[in-house]
Order: C-alpha cells, then structure tokens, then sequence
C-alpha cells in the first residue's frame, strides 16, 4: 500500500484582470496526482483554464 503524501505546490494563475498568486498544500499519493487534484481546485475557483495555471514550485512536506 501507498502513503499519502502533502505536497505543497506555489504557482500563479494568468486572468485579464491580474496575476493571482497562490501557495496551496494538497495530498496525494504522487506528485502528479497531487498536480491534478491542484488544477482541478484552482481551476474551478478561478474559473481558469489549465493553461492559464503556472506552477513555479513543487515540494514534498516532510512529517
């Protein structure tokens, strides 16, 4: 069995009105999924398509 792991993902979201940054903890059991889960929350809360999302920085939170 896998161990959920806390990433935590910096990156910035392009809309006509401004640059919004964020910094955001997400669980996953990989990196990639936890990307996914990232673009799927920011996405529908900016209303943001994935290619206006940048994520400058990804990092495992040691427990």
């Amino acid at each position: 069995m896998s161990e959920v792991k806390t990433f935590i993902i910096a990156g910035e979201v392009k809309k006509p009105t401004g640059l919004i940054r964020f910094t955001k903890k997400v669980k996953g059991l990989r990196e990639e999924e936890a990307v996914e889960r990232l673009l799927c929350d920011v996405g529908s809360r900016h209303r943001a398509k994935r290619f206006e999302i940048r994520i400058l920085k990804i990092e495992e939170k040691k427990e």
